[in-house]
């Protein structure tokens, strides 16, 4: 199940602080900026909302990371989970098999990064939609879901990331300016 707060700028990061593990705390506050410091709390109670929701849990989960820096909750391999947020939103999905979750906002599109990161199909339906930004921002968030699926995280050669044999939901909120993809 996904779960999603949009309302960044209402939330409140000192009240939020206690209810945060003592390794999530501390990677939040490793932020230089106050929105990457609630975006990062918000997600992580986010994973806790759903774990209570959904299995029971109500301890603070508290991560190992695989070898690419994939989390995981220590004590339950059972629960797969992915988190992500932009200025905008934080978001979180939660499943009994492997997810891969992206959300980015809706911002300036750059030539340079497009080129970079895809392939040429990619690239036409980019530079032919009438939103280049918006449609970069699409496929970048479905790259990513695939990437963080497998635990493998941002790679030097993104041009090859999506095979086609995906199943990626994606949903674009124009009013809230961002986008997010999901894979199972």
């Amino acid at each position: 199940m996904i779960y999603l707060n949009d309302d960044i700028v209402g939330f409140d990061f000192e009240a939020a602080l206690p209810l945060l593990s003592d390794q999530r705390r501390e990677q939040a506050l490793k932020f230089k900026h106050e929105q990457g410091r609630k975006t990062c709390a918000a997600a992580y109670l986010l994973l806790c909302e759903g774990l209570q929701k959904e299995y029971g849990i109500t301890e603070k989960p508290v991560f190992e990371y695989g070898e690419h820096g994939k989390p995981s909750i220590i004590g339950h391999p059972e629960i797969h989970f992915n988190l992500s947020h932009c200025r905008e939103a934080a978001i979180c999905v939660i499943t009994d098999r492997p997810v891969g979750i992206d959300i980015e906002s809706i911002r300036e599109y750059k030539d340079t990064l497009t080129r970079y990161a895809m392939n040429d199909e990619e690239l036409a339906q980019i530079t032919l939609s009438p939103y280049p930004a918006k449609e970069f921002i699409r496929f970048w968030t479905m790259k990513e879901a695939v990437l963080k699926l497998s635990g493998e995280g941002i790679r030097s050669d993104m041009k090859t990331v999506l095979t086609g044999q995906e199943v990626i939901e994606t949903v674009v909120n124009e009013q809230q300016g961002y986008i997010y993809s999901v894979t199972y």
